[in-house]
């Protein structure tokens, strides 16, 4: 009885020792990602440029009702309200940074050129 479990032990041992060796040499073989991108990546380019400028025009177009919104709930003495905008103004223009920034990383990688700001068009302070 005692041999059995020793030998089904070094049996699943064995298996699973032989498996992560194959699992471990099918993932040293993947290429970089630095390298040139591919076409499908190039082509939807535009795609996500013409996206992300609509998404910039609709932030735009908040942007000043909200800054609006924490004015007038600062003056009337709702701080929490008035905190709960500021931070969410700050992550839509965080957002927007990130977003303008991973389209300059696609565009340097295709050689394109967007009409973009990669500076964050809606940015600003927020007081």
């Amino acid at each position: 009885m005692f041999r059995k479990i020793i030998a089904g032990t070094a049996v699943a041992g064995a298996l699973s020792l032989g498996l992560a060796g194959m699992a471990g040499a099918a993932t040293t073989n993947t290429p970089s990602s630095s390298g040139t991108p591919s076409a499908a990546l190039c082509a939807k380019a535009a795609k996500v440029e013409a996206r992300i400028q609509t998404w910039e025009s609709k932030v735009n177009a908040r942007l000043p009702k909200a800054e609006a919104r924490e004015a007038a709930a600062k003056a009337a003495g709702h701080t929490k309200v008035a905190t709960f905008i500021a931070n969410r103004i700050t992550k839509v223009q965080a957002r927007e940074t990130k977003v303008n920034a991973r389209l300059a990383k696609i565009e340097a990688k295709c050689g394109t050129t967007g009409g973009t700001d990669s500076t964050g068009s809606a940015g600003g302070t927020v007081g």
